[in-house]
Formats: structure tokens, C-alpha cells, sequence
């Protein structure tokens, strides 16, 4: 009943908005007819903006100023009013007085909308209360506001709206613009710096044929005028090293790099990277270059070198903490990883410290994962952990004195890795045989391995002089130095899931299928689970069948679908039918074996749209496809991680871990990372969300899964 009153609601206050657009779109026609039309004028002559008036009244008290801006507020008192203009730079109030502005004047300033845009000229002076502002002598209406702005109290509150809206956010939410221009005062202290330290700021591809410089996967298009496939970059390296090579020393680049990974509170698909590289230095001089760069930007935006990030201080006005990856694991783990000398008694600690670990990892792999267990939370503070395992840091120069490990960096700040910086490998033999590692992993399925780029062999052939080189995110910088939440918040145009505007589609995510009856099970939990049997024998199938059953069950609850349990589980159940008998043929040959059963339509066609893309053209609709499309991957990822646990559960998997294995493509590497971020973005969700719950549905499902096995 409370659903539907608040549809009444809703539904009551359409017409009312409706009639207010139809107000001002009437209130238009009357301009124009009147010869009033604000959408032919071309220019305004803007003297002064809010901020300057105010700073400055001392100076500007009773002189003529004019400024221009949106109507936010607006109260009509008989022959005197007040409105106030928002500018770029903030709000002032203006008195406008019909003896002032003249009859006809004022006629039209009273019937100004919230959000029309004017031009206002007047004197300063100061109210009676002490407000500093305009007395009108004239107000030119220059922009007339066809749509309604947010309630003025509240503004625009709607997380998602603001992102998708973000010329009604910085209209609403004075700290969204607040942070907006200090990152663009950001990214010209960071140039202003760097110039005057004497680097060169250059432009490299955004399209190009190899895609390297990174370990992710790219973004492919086709360009028609070569008939060729290209990529978007996702890395600047590659380019930007050729430029050292042709005799550049001190060369830089901030552009948007392309990765087409998926999206949580730090990561965007596009987002902006600084990289540098400075021939004839090493690690040790971009660690010189980092501290003091991060301290100029901050004294240079905020005024000081302490900032605060959610409500934590951290001072960049001292000398940062430079510690090896060795310390930082003993003073935060208590193990001193000088006294391990073999792998064996690497994974003896790894057991004991409960750090999972996988077959494939050698000694310096668990060293690594023994810092970002126990180390990398506590690095709040500026903080530059060194000398890096060889076995994480393949592209590296090694330590004359020590080859196990390189002359590698990261620079943390509030647990964050902020930025990664190298002793850069300019040896065209070795780097030939790395690259030659990168095709034998790209040949094993990791969509994210290197290509050989042989053009820039040929460069690093020619000779690459000793180099220095950093990459900066430019993003976690900016959230860190406006104090903001998520990625999306320092990103104007966030990357963002299409909405869906077509009324015979099923819904939004989240949201209960409008207009529909509730799917019923056409054959029972019993029948449907001989029907599995019947088609699978293998125990592993079985396990993955039943565990996608209790998460449906799981989620069906979770979304407000309880009176679908039955049909959301029994799908879960089903969804497998064919793989183990007809592999190459799965999600095709699905239908035959489910209509041989009696199973209904609307089952065949869910449990056929979670092969979308991979082995089936029906793509996922309703809101229980777009869970089985992503669970059905998710499960056998956070099965596998589990398995690597001392407990062998879900129940202590944490999102953190989850997150770790999933950016490893070379664990699990059977679990698409595609089709997850697919499943998190037909759902309108982030991956720690998703993450987070479809964890939780395993948990709820974990016990029953194993009785069901043993019996």
C-alpha cells in the first residue's frame, strides 16, 4: 500500500510540473510577440562578478557595476523586490526597485523564473542589515529557463542525477562547483611546476594499432578511412619514452587513457594520467620530483601544505617516509623477509599469517601480498615504499646490489597508491624477452598482457639514455585535495550506464518490473533438480548449479522479489543444463532439453540470456536475467578465491581479497572480468557492490550447497 500512495504521489505532481513548464514556455511566446525575445541578443558587457563585489566593497561601495548570472531566488514586495544572481564566482542579492528600473521594467522583472538568466546593472552599497548588494538601476533578461530547478533548500541530492546532470549539480551544490575549479586549478599548478623545472608538455596518440605501456585491457575500434582496427591507449609510456630516445630529456604528458575494466569509487574506464620521464635520473630523483610537486600544488590550490580527507590530517609540508617493501612488512607484519630464504618458507609464513596465496607465486609474489595485507591500509601518511620483488616489477631496472629486487617505487597517501614510478629498463634485449613473456601470457587467455611493439624496439635499439619515469593519477589526486568521496565526484562526465528510455523494457536497476505478474515455476525444485542430473555428472557442475540456486534465492529476496524465489532459484538451478554435455553449443542446445521437460518460455529464455555475448544472441532484460548474467561468473570467482582461504569458505572472504583476485587475471582465469562488469553495469551497480553482495548470497547458501553435495 505504501508503494502505490507514494505512485499517487508521484503521479499528482506530474501535472503540476508539466503546468509550471507550460507557464514559462507561454511566458516566452508573450516575449516574442512582444518583441522581447532574450534568445536573439549576442553579448553582455560584464564588468565586475559576485566574488570581486564582495572582496572588494571598500573600493566598489557606490560605484556602477554590472554583472550577470542565474535568478535563484527572487521576493516581490509591491513596489521593491529582491533577487539573487549566482555567477561562476558565488550569490550576491540586488535590490530592484521600480522607481529605480521604471513601471514596464519591473512588470517584466516580476514575472522572472528561478533559473532565468539576466544581466543586472547597479550600485553597490549595503542594506540596512549590512548585505552587500546591488541597487538595480537596470536587470535585462538575456536567457529564458524552459525547465524547473531542483527545490532551492535541498538542491539537486540525487547522486545519480548529479552525475548524469552535472550543469543542474553545479548549479545546486556550491561544493560540487567548489571542486571543480580546483581541479582545474590543480591541473595548472601541476603544469606551471613541471614547466619551470624545465620538462617539455607533449601530445602522443590516443589511437593506435598496440596498445601497451600497462597491464590492462583496451578499448577497440575500427577506423574506416585505413579499413584497420585500432585501439584506445591505455598507458602513455610507449610514446612518451620515444621522445627520450629522440633527445626530449624532460618530457610529460596529462591526458585520458582508456581501460576497459569496470567501475568502482576510484576507477573510471576513462580517466586522466600524468606521466613523466627525465633522462639521466633515476627513482630516487621522481621521488625528489613527487614530494616536492605535491607540496607545491597544495600551497598552491589550498593555501597550505596540511589537507584533511575525510576528516583524517595529512601533512605534506614534511619530508615524506621513504621505506622498503621489506620494512614497511616488518614493521606492520613483524616478519623480516631478510631471513626468508626460500619459497618453502615463504609459504610457511604465508600460512601462518593467513595470507592466501596461489601455486604460481614465488617468493617475492608472497612478500607483495604480505604488504598489501598488513602494510598498505597504514600508509595514511605521504609515504614512498621501495625496492620492489623482481618477481611483481618486470619492467624495472634491477639493484646492481641486489637483483631480486628493482629500483621501483609506488607513493602512497590514505592507504592509496597515488602514483608508480621506475629506474626505467632501457636494454632492447631484455626488453624483447619480456615482451616475448607478455605474448606467451596474452597466448594463455590474460586479456590484459602486452604486445610485442617493435617500433619501440627499434627506439630503445637506437639508445634510450638512463631515465627516471613517473605515472600520476590525476583523479585520486583530485579527490584527495577536494576531499571527495568517489572518482565520479572529481569527474565532470562520469562515465555512466545508458538509461534506458523505452516503456515496454522491464525496469531500472533495483527497481521491481512494473506492470507484470509474478513468473511461477512451471516444474518443481525436485523435478528440475533430476533435470540437472539427468544432464550432469560431474560433481563440480553440481556444486556450481546448486550455489547460483541459493544466490537467486538470495538475491530474488533482496530485491523485492520474494514471491518469485521459487522461479528465480529453479532458473539458477537450470541455468548449466548443457554445458557439460555440449560445451560449444551452450545456451543453444539449453532450449531443446528444457522444452523436452515442459519447461515454460519465460524460464528457456532467462536461463539462455546469461550466455549473452559469449554463446547466446538473447540479451538480459529483466532484472533476474541481469543477476544470473553476472552471478553466474562472480560465483566461480569467489568459490575459487575461498578455496584459497584456511577456512575454505565464504564466511572471512572479505571485498577487499575479492578485489585483489579480480585484478589478477591470471588467477581463476576461466571467470570472464568482462562479463562481471558487464553484470555490475546492467545493474546499475559498482563492483564492490555487487561484490559485496552476491558474497553475502553465497554465505546465506554456503552450508545447504554442502549437504547437498555429501548427500
Amino acid at each position: 500500500m505504501g508503494e502505490q500512495k507514494n505512485n499517487q504521489q508521484n503521479n499528482a505532481k506530474e501535472p503540476d510540473m508539466n503546468q509550471l513548464k507550460k507557464v514559462r514556455r507561454e511566458k516566452l511566446s508573450d516575449l516574442q510577440a512582444n518583441g522581447k525575445n532574450p534568445f536573439v541578443i549576442t553579448k553582455y558587457d560584464v564588468t565586475h562578478h559576485a566574488a570581486d563585489i564582495l572582496a572588494h566593497y571598500e573600493e566598489l561601495e557606490g560605484r556602477q557595476v554590472t554583472l550577470a548570472g542565474r535568478v535563484m531566488q527572487k521576493r516581490v514586495m509591491g513596489k521593491a523586490s529582491f533577487c539573487n544572481i549566482l555567477d561562476q564566482t558565488g550569490n550576491i542579492q540586488s535590490y530592484v526597485a521600480r522607481d529605480s528600473i521604471g513601471e514596464e521594467e519591473y512588470k517584466d522583472f516580476k514575472k522572472l523564473d528561478i533559473g532565468d538568466i539576466v544581466g543586472l546593472e547597479g550600485e553597490v552599497f549595503k542594506t540596512k542589515t549590512g548585505e552587500i548588494s546591488i541597487h538595480a538601476s537596470a536587470v535585462k533578461l538575456l536567457s529564458k529557463s524552459l525547465q524547473i530547478l531542483p527545490e532551492k533548500y535541498h538542491g539537486l541530492t540525487n547522486t545519480d542525477m548529479r552525475y548524469r546532470q552535472r550543469y543542474v549539480d553545479l548549479i545546486m551544490n556550491m561544493e560540487s562547483r567548489d571542486t571543480f575549479i580546483k581541479r582545474s586549478k590543480i591541473i595548472s599548478a601541476i603544469r606551471r611546476y613541471l614547466d619551470g623545472q624545465g620538462f617539455l608538455e607533449v601530445e602522443t596518440p590516443m589511437l593506435v594499432s598496440n596498445a601497451g605501456g600497462a597491464a590492462a585491457r583496451p578499448f577497440e575500434t575500427h577506423f574506416n578511412a585505413l579499413d584497420e582496427d585500432f585501439k584506445l591507449r591505455i598507458s602513455l609510456e610507449l610514446y612518451l619514452k620515444r621522445l627520450i630516445v629522440g633527445g626530449l630529456e624532460r618530457v610529460y604528458e596529462i591526458g585520458r587513457v582508456f581501460r576497459n575494466e569496470g567501475l568502482d569509487t576510484r576507477h573510471n574506464p576513462e580517466f586522466t594520467l600524468m606521466e613523466l620521464y627525465q633522462a639521466y635520473t633515476d627513482y630516487n630523483g621522481m621521488m625528489d620530483l613527487t614530494e616536492n610537486l605535491y607540496r607545491h600544488v597544495a600551497k598552491e590550490v589550498l593555501g597550505t601544505t596540511t589537507i584533511v580527507y575525510n576528516g583524517v590530517e595529512m601533512d605534506l609540508g614534511k619530508p615524506f617516509e621513504r621505506i622498503t617493501m621489506i620494512d614497511a612488512v616488518r614493521k606492520y607484519a613483524g616478519v623480516d623477509w631478510n631471513e626468508v630464504e626460500t619459497l618453502a618458507q615463504a609459504r610457511e609464513l604465508a600460512n601462518k599469517h593467513h595470507v592466501e596465496y596461489e601455486d604460481r607465486h614465488k617468493k617475492g609474489d608472497i612478500l607483495s601480498l604480505f604488504f598489501e595485507e598488513f602494510a598498505e591500509e597504514h600508509l595514511i601518511q605521504p609515504t614512498f615504499v621501495m625496492d620492489h620483488p623482481i618477481e611483481i616489477s618486470p619492467l624495472t631496472k634491477k639493484k646492481p646490489e641486489n637483483p631480486e629486487y628493482v629500483e621501483r617505487f609506488e607513493f602512497f597517501m590514505n592507504g592509496w597508491e597515488m602514483a608508480n614510478a621506475y629506474s626505467e629498463l632501457n636494454d632492447p634485449i631484455d626488453q624483447r624477452e619480456r615482451f616475448k613473456a607478455q605474448e606467451e601470457l596474452l597466448a594463455q587467455g590474460d586479456e590484459e598482457a602486452n604486445t610485442t611493439d617493435e617500433d619501440f624496439l627499434n627506439a630503445l635499439e637506437i639508445g634510450m639514455p638512463p631515465t627516471g619515469g613517473i605515472g600520476f593519477g590525476i583523479d585520486r589526486m583530485c579527490m584527495l585535495l577536494t576531499d571527495s568521496a568517489a572518482i565520479r565526484d572529481v569527474l565532470l562526465f562520469p562515465t555512466m550506464k545508458s538509461l534506458d528510455k523505452k516503456p515496454s523494457d522491464a525496469s531500472q536497476s533495483g527497481k521491481k518490473e512494473a506492470a507484470r505478474e509474478p513468473k511461477k515455476s512451471c516444474i518443481t525444485r525436485g523435478q528440475a533438480l533430476e533435470l540437472l542430473k539427468k544432464y550432469n555428472k560431474e560433481p563440480f557442475h553440481i556444486q556450481h548449479a546448486l550455489t547460483v540456486e541459493g544466490v537467486m534465492r538470495w538475491f530474488a529476496k533482496e530485491l523485492g522479489y520474494g514471491e518469485e524465489e521459487e522461479f528465480w532459484g529453479i532458473t539458477g538451478l537450470l541455468h548449466d543444463i548443457d554445458f557439460e554435455l555440449y560445451p560449444e553449443e551452450h545456451c543453444k542446445k539449453a532450449p531443446e532439453l528444457l522444452q523436452e521437460a515442459g519447461v515454460g518460455e519465460d524460464m528457456i529464455y532467462a536461463v539462455c540470456s546469461h550466455g549473452y555475448g559469449l554463446c547466446s544472441e538473447e540479451e538480459p532484460k529483466l532484472e533476474m536475467e541481469k543477476v544470473l548474467f553476472a552471478a553466474d561468473e562472480l560465483t566461480g570467482l569467489i568459490w575459487s578465491c575461498a578455496l584459497m582461504r584456511p577456512s575454505k569458505s565464504t564466511m572471512d572472504l572479505e571485498v577487499k581479497s575479492l578485489k585483489k583476485k579480480f585484478k589478477d587475471k591470471r588467477f581463476a582465469a576461466g571467470c570472464s572480468r568482462d562479463v562481471i562488469s558487464q553484470g555490475a553495469e546492467r545493474l546499475g551497480w559498482e563492483l564492490d557492490e555487487l561484490f559485496d553482495k552476491t558474497i553475502k548470497a553465497m554465505r546465506s547458501c554456503e552450508a545447504s550447497v554442502a549437504e547437498a553435495m555429501e548427500n
